[in-house]
């Protein structure tokens, strides 16, 4: 076994990479191009964001390392996030102008889809920080047919009663001019804010008139004229003072209303045990199990007068490799699912379908947490039904209600990942932890698998296998699924929300849970057939 040191000394390391990757996002283009941007008087896309939310509030970042390992900047040219505006919770998305003027790449496609996917699944009002040349025009081909759903997405979330808000700082062209134009508010910053389909060079090639980007877009011709610009602001920072009246203005109010505190009056505890000690926890080598039960205690709510245990365990003898119970985190109800021991056995697969069951007759959101090497396989597992008991466990997965969210903190491998809430199954949120692994298995044993295959190929066919020369092929594979299964590639391909830090884990969560009572918190007693 590891010493807590050196656990803690990887992490840390991880930890500086993390903040490396993270520094490369928020450097956006680069500093020749952020200090062009600052010459010309106006903001980076996260100074904004600065302005408008609510002073000493939290502002989540999600996707941040979006388009990572690929040809485009790290963070996809746009910010994306949850923050508070005059008290209502909001999803934020920014262009960054710094990076190809703010044009859309794949990336920024994908990563903004999620973010209206969050927005709507949680019943948010949108505000859109716009200052974009429109798609990236060398990769139209992977923007524009998907691209369209962006437009429906503003409008859907119109007709669902989530406002849909938007301050426009600079160059909205071609498709990007959609965005003011189907969302309920608009505000264009005078002399900045340049909205057309098609600007001066496009209109001369396509009908032979002269004209000027003023005329032809500009925020005062749209807020006297054309009637697009619902207000027109002096500059960006009374662009963001007008956004903030916007949204005090929308007489917002929670449908569901978050439980009563303690009766002691003293609102919930602190964790019992310090959260610092999660980087001490998590094994260098995640072959090395490690007790779920010590994250629990230093991310949820700690011992009160009034709400008794941090965590009561629910069938703490069945199934041991996979810790269900009940916990508060910030004040809040949540039932937990937690991998003890790597191995998701049939015991384990009945256990937590029942919990979620109980979870959904309850109305309780569900927190999962992996470190998962997937369902046992062999010849006495699979006859005692493996492979039904995880198909229960997927089905309760797929078909619960109430909210989910996920945490990856160590291994997530094979159907382990379905059955654990992975990406796949769309929980509300889900974060990875800088020591997360996810693949169909273990880089290893993938090479080996292939290695037996290889094999069992040459011989079917007469032939000898060249163990020496497979050697080769095999350690190749093995860096390659080593390298697809870290956190910053999966990060990077969107299949979480963003890595975090561990001691981050217990405020991001809090916030999530606060966001998701933006809509009722409804279980169900619906679920597909259970084989029995």
């Amino acid at each position: 076994m590891t010493s807590t040191a050196t656990n803690r000394e990887a992490m840390l390391d991880k930890l500086a990479a993390l903040d490396a990757e993270h520094a490369r996002a928020v450097g956006g283009g680069g500093e020749k191009y952020v200090a062009r941007h600052h010459d010309r008087g106006k903001l980076m896309p996260r100074e904004r964001i600065e302005l408008l939310v609510d002073e000493g509030s939290a502002f989540l970042e999600l996707s941040p390392l979006a388009g990572w390992g690929s040809d485009f900047a790290v963070g996809a040219s746009v910010v994306t996030g949850i923050g508070v505006i005059e008290g209502v919770e909001c999803m934020i998305t920014a262009n960054d102008p710094s990076v190809k003027g703010g044009a859309s790449n794949p990336w920024t496609v994908k990563k903004i889809f999620r973010a209206s996917q969050i927005a709507e699944e949680n019943g948010l009002p949108t505000v859109a920080l716009v200052e974009s040349g429109g798609a990236d025009l060398p990769t139209q081909k992977e923007i524009f047919i998907p691209g369209g759903k962006l437009f429906r997405d503003i409008t859907r979330s119109s007709a669902a009663k989530l406002p849909t808000i938007a301050l426009v700082f600079g160059n909205s062209t071609a498709g990007g001019a959609y965005v003011p134009g189907m969302s309920d508010y608009t505000v264009m910053v005078k002399e900045q804010a340049k909205v057309f389909l098609g600007g001066p060079p496009l209109v001369k090639m396509a009908t032979g008139e002269e004209s000027d980007d003023e005329s032809l877009g500009g925020a005062e011709m749209h807020a006297r004229v054309s009637g697009l610009a619902d207000y027109l602001a002096e500059d960006e920072r009374d662009a963001i003072r007008i956004g903030r009246r916007i949204v005090a203005r929308l007489n917002w109010r929670k449908p569901y209303s978050p439980p009563d505190p303690p009766r002691d009056g003293r609102g919930y505890a602190e964790p019992d045990a310090d959260p610092e000690e999660l980087l001490d926890l998590i094994p260098a080598d995640l072959k090395e199990p490690f007790d779920p039960r010590e994250v629990i205690a230093r991310i949820c709510d700690g011992v009160s007068a009034t709400n008794g245990a941090v965590f009561d365990e629910f069938k703490p003898l069945y199934g041991s490799s996979l810790v269900t119970g009940w916990a508060r985190l910030h004040g809040r109800p949540i039932g937990i699912l937690a991998n003890a021991q790597g191995v998701l056995f049939s015991e384990e697969a009945q256990k937590a379908t029942q919990f979620i069951q109980l979870a959904n007759q309850v109305d309780t959101p569900l927190l999962f947490l992996h470190n998962t090497t997937g369902y046992m396989v062999g010849k006495e597992y699979e006859q005692g039904g493996i492979i039904k008991h995880g198909a229960m466990m997927i089905n309760a997965v797929s078909n619960s209600r109430v909210p989910h969210l996920t945490v990856i903190m160590g291994a997530s491998y094979g159907a382990g990942n379905y059955g654990m809430n992975g990406r796949g199954y769309d929980p509300r949120f889900l974060f990875t932890w800088p020591s997360a692994k996810s693949a169909v298995m273990g880089p290893a044993q993938l090479a080996g698998v292939l290695e037996i295959v290889a094999r069992q190929s040459a011989e079917s066919k007469g032939e000898v296998f060249d163990a020496e020369g497979f050697k080769g092929i095999k350690e190749v594979v093995e860096a390659q699924i080593e390298e697809q299964s870290l956190p910053f590639f999966l990060s990077g391909m969107l299949y979480d929300d963003g890595v975090i830090d561990p001691r981050d884990t217990r405020t991001v969560l809090g916030i999530c849970l606060s966001v998701i009572e933006n809509k009722p918190i409804e279980g169900t007693d619906r679920f597909g057939v259970f084989r029995p």
